[in-house]
């Protein structure tokens, strides 16, 4: 292939890697979102960014400040304000938290506490599913080892603990997990987590990182997370809490001690070297922590919980009598205590088209984004859908199954024939 680069250039190297993505079915590509589609898939969870209380709330308090639009650095130079430091200030005290740092988004934040937190011959553990913002900072730390166990396992996680009893005493352990997770939307053991770090390891030696982005909002009093659910704020040694979710806004926050906070500052690349949020994303985090300390979105949240409720138990209750849609057509077999459904089949994409089709978008998740074999569709909920939607999407996953052939799984026909057949 000849370029402007010449034959056998980057241009065609690159070329090369996304036919063979395109040839195996795994190519990413932007999409718009199309006008008059049920959302099922967006992190929107409350439903805000559409909520014209919040809008007006947003749009007043832009009005009623003298901030100019832009930060006009990094914090370290001209981006820092007195409404930045109150508001990190404001956040913590709501979830509980000693002291809280800004981020520009959650990987950045993710990225830089794992690069420069853990020191030379310390250890990280990791559930397994992480987020690929927690392997990026691992592969700059300056950890000894990075150690995962089986996804939610604490019994893996027992026995990876107990390999490190005989650490010298000044290594200390990181603990990464997540309270949701975002493929499957299944909530951390972290209680059991919790009692088991401190069994093995020791309070002073094992440091449980939590990241909440997806319980934000959603989970415990107010939507404060998991953590603050279980009581277990003075156990965990830092929090992640992200705005782009539930919040309808972007940033992030990690909150721990004053030390860790200064400590951040210092040395975490990501925080240091960027620009800072502007100060109408500013604006907009601190009105949607508002409504949440108002309690101005605890129906929102009822209300969520409610459709996953309903969801859960109409899915269970599909009439699947094709064999090969019972063999490909993977549901949650327990309620999740999140609005993310994970139903797992073998060509996602074909039944993503079919709801899309129909007035629903749903996307598919395939590999590498997931483990090959794990391929879903992900269903997200949120408190702006009806119970009629979520009725519709149902009906449309029971028409699917029996519009299924039976021969798919048998004669192990191609997506193009499944379409054709559809």
């Amino acid at each position: 292939m000849h370029s402007r680069y010449g034959k056998g250039s980057l241009d065609a190297n690159m070329q090369y890697l996304l036919d063979r993505r395109r040839n195996n079915s795994t190519m990413r590509n932007l999409t718009l979102p199309k006008s008059g589609q049920t959302d099922f898939s967006s992190n929107d969870f409350l439903s805000l960014s559409t909520n014209a209380r919040l809008k007006d709330a947003y749009l007043a308090e832009l009005r009623n400040s003298d901030l100019p639009l832009g930060s006009g650095g990094s914090r370290l130079l001209d981006g820092n304000s007195a409404y930045a430091e109150v508001l990190e200030r404001d956040i913590a005290r709501f979830h509980g938290a000693e002291a809280g740092l800004l981020w520009n988004s959650g990987f950045d934040a993710n990225a830089g506490f794992f690069s420069c937190v853990p020191q030379p011959g310390d250890v990280i553990v990791f559930d397994e599913l992480v987020h690929a913002s927690v392997h990026d900072g691992m592969r700059l730390s300056r950890a000894a080892q990075t150690v995962p166990f089986v996804h939610n396992s604490v019994a893996d996680l027992r026995r990876v603990l107990q390999e490190m009893v005989e650490l010298p005493s000044m290594c200390n352990v990181f603990i990464a997990v997540e309270s949701i997770y975002s493929m499957d939307g299944d909530v951390a053991p972290l209680r059991m987590i919790v009692d088991t770090v401190t069994e093995i390891i020791g309070a002073e030696r094992g440091h449980i990182v939590v990241d909440e982005a997806h319980s934000t909002g959603v989970l415990g009093f107010e939507g404060r997370g998991l953590v603050c659910q279980l009581g277990l704020e003075k156990e965990i040694f830092a929090r992640l809490h992200t705005f782009g979710k539930a919040l309808a806004g972007n940033g992030a926050i990690l909150l721990g001690s004053q030390t860790l906070r200064h400590y951040l500052i210092n040395y975490a690349r990501p925080f240091i070297y960027t620009t800072f949020l502007s100060y109408p994303s500013l604006a907009l985090i601190r009105t949607s922590y508002d409504l949440l300390r108002s309690g101005g979105t605890v129906s929102l949240q009822s209300h969520l919980h409610h459709l996953t409720e309903f969801l859960f138990k109409a899915m269970r209750q599909l009439h699947i009598t094709s064999a090969a849609a019972r063999s490909l057509l993977s549901i949650p077999s327990a309620c999740p205590q999140s609005p993310i459904f994970a139903v797992q089949l073998r060509w996602p994409r074909d039944l993503a088209i079919y709801l899309q089709n129909r007035g629903m978008m749903v996307r598919a998740v395939v590999s590498p984004t997931v483990p090959q074999g794990t391929e879903r569709v992900r269903v997200c909920l949120h408190a702006g859908n009806t119970v009629k939607e979520v009725e519709k999407l149902v009906s449309a996953l029971q028409e699917w199954c029996e519009k299924h052939p039976e021969d798919i799984e048998l004669e192990g026909g191609s997506p193009e024939q499944v379409r054709a057949r559809l």
